[in-house]
């Protein structure tokens, strides 16, 4: 069982990255001090996988890569990720417990 969901649309935006980004190993999230809650969440890229790290989590559908990084996971567990499209924007969702 993964200690997050990944929703289906949020797997297909993160395939649409990657495949507009074919440089790219994963789309990253890692869990940083500050925004509203305390926290913000920063989504960015792994370019290889040589640079994921020893405890790091790694979810891998076969067509496509999502990690977070060790000290992230802490606050990500339980978690669900979604993409939601919008009028004036689309954004992925962090629904946090």
């Amino acid at each position: 069982m993964e200690p997050f969901k990944i929703t289906d649309s949020a797997k297909r935006q993160i395939e649409v990255l990657l495949s507009k980004n074919t440089d790219k190993y994963a789309v990253s999230l890692a869990v940083l001090g500050g925004g509203c809650a305390g926290f913000k969440y920063d989504w960015g890229f792994v370019d290889n996988e040589i640079d994921v790290q020893v405890g790091d989590h790694v979810q891998d559908w076969g067509t496509g890569r999502f990690v977070v990084d060790a000290q992230s996971m802490l606050y990500v567990i339980g978690t669900q990720i979604d993409w939601r499209e919008e009028v004036f924007g689309s954004q992925f969702e962090i629904s946090n417990p």
